[in-house]
């Protein structure tokens, strides 16, 4: 459990909602503490905070204009009773550890500070003398907090007593291979059975522990909790609810970001506190906050990895190739990754089958959770990305939706740019379905940070023709035929804005089903380069930089010189980011995307070169850099050149 609950707070930490706080001051600062104690007494080291360093957080906050506040004022503003006084914080603490009553208690009354205590019932429940199943181990009873001592701090006034969950605590068999995750948000793996847990199932599991905490506080005479402490700060939409319609409002998370007016009650962020955080640290956390730093604003250094090449029929080989990937991640030093969902073994650029269980695509093996967990456990990597077609998927004959394609009208002239993708037409309603509960089958199977569009997110225009798109043609009031179309420059302009804004208001709506189990999800997709570069090819692939900035948290532009048979590489490149530039913020959110690979000619380019143009890309203001493909099998690029490119550009965000 400490394992777990190290990389999971790591990861959660790394995490931000979308940009909807940016422009808003910061409301309510939450700060998570677990043990006050001494590492050498605490039963979690990396956690506890010792009493001298407690004092001084707490000294210093009331000294720089902080005040302490209590869930009755955070209720009572957001009801609209009386605002939150500025630079208001609520301290908080998870697990119930006795050191909190011995060691944080007197201080919470010397401050006057308000406090929650998310207790785990499962742990308060053996009675004084027995043990507690902690982290897989036997530890006294006496090292967590007594009724009686709950009780004197309830009592107090200062302190309210919110649930830890009853016995979600815990990791859970999340995957064939035996990955243990957060119990709250997996749905249980069985070997026996070779299957997941089924929704409802997985519903009761988590309304019968929550109820069960709520029922034990409530015997030894506790209020019931009005707000919820998720383990390892993993939650999502279903366990929201839940916990509202047994009376738990205020859902407190291991986000990143400040809390604004309008971060829902049930997703309070929180500055988690370390054993090793000075009070330099913290400072830095809420300068951070005060300023809303966000996901812009941290460099992205990113590898682009396809399953394909760690997909092995040999599950010995795969884990074997799984471990070599881990190395090279390491050895790299990149922070983010954009993991391939789907298999392509064709290469064609349409998916044939995915790495994880669902309900109308082949799967080719139950891969995705394995290796996104284990880069997530077992690296530095801060953020997972899964990468997904939108549209371009080849559904087995047997779904009635295979049929329902994208037609491409015929061309004038061999010159004309052709998709080539086997794509379903974006306006089927059967076909949307099917690509939906794809979707949501994606956000079940593991914990993911963000989804990465594919480059299938296009429809050219002599597409779409088929009996789908012409309806949506005569919904918008345009001719049937895109012949018809073509002939008014008028119509053509009107024609490619509503297919832009019709294939990002597909995305937005997956991105949004998907966020109900990964709540702070971020968005990237796929841009070509030529609709940067030239704007008359907005027409040609129905994409926009500007709608992508205004829609997506970050866009890779495909910066593939060899791809776009650039006589110059270097001026090619020059020119990618001088017209970005031109775009007010666009630095903040555009991925630079490099190609490993000439394809035209399947020679790799060289791992210097690759090396060059980053550092060049730094040089010029770039903020965030991805290379793809990572072969893994033969270890191009070469991680020892590459590595201390991306060590000279920082991880952390600049403070303004």
């Amino acid at each position: 459990m400490t394992r777990l609950l190290a990389v999971l707070t790591v990861w959660m930490l790394c995490l931000t909602g979308t940009q909807t706080f940016a422009a808003l001051p910061t409301e309510l600062t939450v700060i998570s503490y677990h043990e006050i104690a001494d590492k050498k007494n605490a039963l979690i080291p990396q956690y506890a905070v010792s009493p001298t360093n407690f004092v001084r957080q707490m000294d210093w906050l009331k000294n720089n204009g902080y005040h302490f506040v209590s869930v009755d004022q955070v209720l009572a503003a957001r009801t609209g009773k009386l605002p939150l006084p500025e630079r208001a914080v609520l301290i908080t603490f998870d697990d119930g550890y006795r050191s909190v009553y011995t060691n944080a208690f007197p201080i919470l009354k010397l401050f006057d500070a308000p406090a929650v205590i998310a207790v785990v019932g499962s742990w308060l429940e053996p009675t004084s003398g027995e043990v507690v199943n902690f982290d897989g181990r036997s530890v006294s009873r006496e090292e967590m907090l007594s009724w009686a001592q709950i009780k004197e701090m309830t009592v107090s006034g200062l302190v309210e007593v919110g649930s830890h969950t009853y016995g979600l605590h815990d990791g859970i068999s999340a995957n064939p291979q035996g990955n243990m995750e957060p119990a709250v948000t997996t749905r249980i793996y069985s070997p026996n059975s070779k299957s997941y847990e089924a929704e409802d199932q997985y519903k009761k599991r988590l309304y019968n522990d929550l109820k069960k905490n709520n029922d034990l506080l409530h015997e030894h005479g506790i209020r019931a909790p009005r707000v919820i402490a998720w383990p390892y700060g993993s939650y999502n939409i279903e366990a929201r609810v839940i916990a509202e319609k047994l009376g738990m409002p205020i859902g407190l998370t291991l986000d990143d970001g400040p809390n604004t007016v309008s971060t829902p009650l049930w997703s309070l962020r929180r500055i988690l506190v370390e054993s090793n955080m000075q009070l330099s640290d913290l400072q830095h956390e809420l300068v951070i906050r005060d300023k809303k730093i966000t996901d812009q604003d941290r460099p992205e250094k990113i590898m682009h990895i396809d399953l394909d090449y760690i997909y092995d029929a040999d599950p010995a080989q795969q884990e074997k190739n799984l471990g070599h990937l881990l190395d090279r991640i390491i050895a790299m030093g990149v922070n983010t990754i954009y993991l391939q969902a789907f298999a392509d073994p064709d290469a064609d650029g349409s998916a044939d089958m995915v790495y994880f269980p669902n309900r109308h695509m082949p799967m080719r093996a139950d891969l995705f959770n394995r290796v996104s967990w284990q880069i997530r456990t077992r690296t530095p990597v801060k953020r997972i990305f899964a990468w997904m077609p939108m549209m371009a998927w080849n559904l087995p004959a047997r779904e009635p939706a295979a049929q329902d394609l994208v037609v491409t009208e015929q061309a004038p002239n061999a010159d004309h740019l052709n998709m080539g993708y086997h794509r379903l037409s974006p306006y089927s309603p059967r076909a949307r379905q099917v690509i939906r509960d794809i979707y949501q089958d994606l956000s079940r199977a593991a914990p993911i940070d963000g989804l990465l569009f594919h480059d299938d997110v296009t429809l050219s225009d002599y597409e779409d023709g088929s009996r789908f798109g012409i309806a949506q043609n005569q919904e918008w009031g345009l001719p049937s035929k895109i012949s018809d179309i073509r002939k008014d420059d008028d119509l053509l302009g009107r024609w490619t804005i509503l297919k832009i804004n019709a294939l990002d208001r597909f995305a937005k709506e997956l991105a949004d089903l998907v966020t109900i189990e990964q709540p702070n999800l971020l968005t990237a997709r796929n841009l070509y380069a030529q609709v940067v570069l030239n704007p008359q090819s907005e027409v040609w692939y129905a994409q926009s930089l500007d709608n992508s900035l205004a829609n997506y948290d970050f866009t890779a532009i495909m910066a593939m010189p060899y791809m776009e048979k650039a006589k110059d590489p270097k001026a090619f490149m020059q020119q990618m980011i001088e017209k970005v530039k031109q775009h007010p913020n666009a630095m903040r959110k555009v991925v630079f995307e490099l190609q490993t690979v000439d394809w035209r000619t399947d020679k790799k380019i060289p791992s210097t070169e690759l090396a060059e143009t980053i550092k060049s890309l730094y040089a010029a203001g770039v903020q965030h850099v991805a290379y793809y493909p990572d072969d893994s099998i033969q270890d191009h690029p070469d991680a020892a050149i590459l590595r201390p490119v991306f060590d000279g550009k920082s991880n952390l965000p600049v403070v303004p």
